[in-house]
């Protein structure tokens, strides 16, 4: 793991606060990475999870190479770009992404949803070892467990109670996916300064690399039935939506407000989830809902620290 300085040939600025923009993109990430639970439910109904991962992070990487071409956005290439760039391929697609598809053959969405809100809690665990400018404090500590904790409100006892038992290597596997996460986010710091355009998709053509020689060799996907349309759709979904799209948010983010901030993420999807259910489907919203949605609203309220200093300067005028 790097310090912030890590990244050769470029100085790397602090981490800024979030803004308006900054927490509007972040709430679009949710949206995204929300649907890739869906999507990802009804790809793996017919595919294999390697062969899953692959065509994800294939179809992002061309999405992501056509807009990087169209706005004449390129990379500065040396080997050991390349070689930092895979390490943060195999940390935040091929091993977390690999990890989930396969636990959702034995969990259901909304308890893989829960173990990925634990990103930030590794994450922050994380930065006070690697780096000088995010360190642990206790505001932040709080904020990640109250956001934690209302995932885990809204989600309910139903989902919680599945915790052990017979699926307990499939939530094993999701919280490793979050433990690679939580890595990688430290780890991709060292990028700033390069385009961010640039760094997603030269991170998803390395993991379709990477992912290549394994579903050659264990899927053997020239021998699969042709997918269905419907998991078609879902695969285009996740490859240009949740892979695609997705990076080209995230390493903006990662690259101006840090790691722990676009940890944040995490405990954001299960609102979107649900909000977009209850807005579009027409799903009721239950009180523990509402109660998940103030503890999340907190947990990040806490963590960004504004709400407190402006009421910290207001106690002192009064």
């Amino acid at each position: 793991m790097s310090s912030p300085t890590a990244r050769p040939g470029t100085p790397t600025p602090g981490v800024v606060p979030m803004g308006a923009l900054d927490w509007g993109l972040l709430v679009l990430l949710s949206m995204i990475w929300g649907g890739s639970f869906f999507f990802g439910k009804i790809a793996i109904a017919e595919i294999p999870p390697l062969t899953m991962v692959l065509s994800r992070v294939a179809i992002g990487a061309a999405v992501v190479w056509l807009i990087a071409r169209m706005r004449g956005i390129s990379m500065p290439f040396s080997l050991p770009l390349v070689g930092a760039m895979a390490v943060m391929a195999l940390l935040n697609n091929v091993i977390p992404f690999s990890l989930i598809a396969w636990s959702q053959q034995h969990i259901p969405s909304g308890l893989s949803a829960i173990l990925n809100a634990a990103t930030p809690l590794f994450t922050v665990l994380v930065a006070q070892a690697f780096t000088r400018d995010e360190k642990l404090t206790a505001g932040r500590l709080v904020g990640v467990l109250l956001g934690f904790g209302g995932v885990a409100v809204m989600m309910g006892p139903a989902l919680l109670g599945r915790l052990g038992g017979h699926e307990l290597p499939a939530q094993v596997a999701a919280i490793g996916a979050t433990m690679s996460y939580g890595l990688s986010a430290v780890y991709g710091r060292r990028f700033r300064g390069l385009p961010p355009l640039g760094v997603a998709a030269t991170q998803l053509t390395l993991s379709s690399l990477l992912l290549l020689p394994a579903v050659l060799t264990i899927d053997a996907p020239w021998r699969l039935p042709l997918p269905s349309p419907h998991v078609i759709g879902a695969l285009i979904g996740l490859g240009v939506l949740s892979t695609g799209i997705a990076y080209i948010i995230f390493f903006r983010i990662l690259g101006r407000n840090g790691a722990t901030n676009i940890s944040l993420v995490t405990f954001l999807v299960p609102v979107s989830a649900v909000l977009l259910g209850a807005l579009v489907l027409g799903e009721a919203l239950e009180p523990r809902e509402f109660i998940g949605f103030a503890l999340i609203a907190l947990g990040l309220a806490t963590i960004d620290g504004r709400p407190a200093r402006l009421l910290f300067r207001r106690g002192r005028r009064a």
